[in-house]
């Protein structure tokens, strides 16, 4: 046998054992964010919001959006607020004070605690935390305490609406995503 066969076998060899090695997620495709990302963020159960109605103080208040998606509010009762951005709350709430309860009514809404976010994995103190609007990977890891020796920071695993995409250091994270940081193989 030649030198450059036994050189090719060898190598061949020590490669098997690596093929394997290749982080869980690292060939999922990356996750897509959009510009306007958060003001097309969808209200859902746990977030926390003031609504205030100009003219009718005593319509104004804090809100928090139910497990079954809706928001109790005087006069109108419950409301449904999930899946809604915060622009088509502040339609549906106005269209419905507007029948027969304040004339041309002027609503902002506001979101004053989001759904939180969840980290697990390669990070120092993985759980559930409070999402903050801007958030990035990064941010959403030293969180969480920061990346541990064995971590993959190259990318993460994002969950998202039932779908698992790869993102990066970067990458914007939005509320009830799951993330996984995965182990780094040497």
């Amino acid at each position: 046998m030649g030198d450059t066969l036994r050189f090719f076998l060898a190598a061949l060899v020590m490669s098997l054992p690596l093929a394997g090695c290749a982080s869980q997620g690292e060939n999922l495709p990356l996750i897509e964010s959009t510009p306007g990302q958060e003001a097309n963020y969808r209200l859902g159960p746990g977030d926390k919001l003031d609504v205030n109605v100009l003219g009718a103080e005593n319509l104004s208040g804090e809100y928090s959006v139910a497990d079954n998606g809706t928001i109790s509010t005087p006069l109108i009762g419950e409301v449904k607020a999930g899946g809604l951005t915060r622009a088509q709350l502040e339609h549906e709430l106005a269209q419905k004070l507007a029948d027969g309860y304040v004339r041309n009514p002027k609503i902002s809404v506001t979101i004053l605690e989001y759904r939180p976010f969840y980290i697990y994995g390669e990070v120092n103190k993985p759980g559930k935390y409070s999402y903050a609007a801007g958030m990035r990977v990064l941010s959403a890891a030293s969180v969480a305490g920061g990346y541990t020796p064995r971590a993959d920071t190259d990318f993460v695993v994002i969950s998202r609406n039932g779908q698992d995409r790869k993102g990066i250091a970067t990458t914007p994270i939005l509320p009830d995503d799951i993330i996984k940081v995965p182990q780094r193989f040497f």
